[in-house]
């Protein structure tokens, strides 16, 4: 599964972060929820300045399968 990655929405004021992965890596992936919504945000951490990008909004249980799909590798 190919995501399409968009730059960051900044209109949410709330975001709840439900899981991530490490941020030790030089890209790392939240998981979040805002306005009954959840997306996926994605952190590279090598470019010049933070490059933060976030997936479609989907319900919050079609997130979590795209979240499942993007931990065991298949989607990117």
């Amino acid at each position: 599964m190919e995501l399409v990655w968009h730059p960051s929405f900044c209109g949410v004021s709330r975001v709840r972060v439900l899981a991530w992965t490490c941020e030790c890596r030089a890209t790392f992936y939240e998981l979040c929820q805002a306005g009954g919504q959840a997306f996926i945000r994605r952190t590279l951490q090598c470019a010049p300045q933070h490059e933060i990008k976030e997936t479609f909004r989907w319900p919050l249980r079609q997130a979590y399968e795209v979240w499942a799909a993007l931990l065991c590798g298949e989607a990117r």
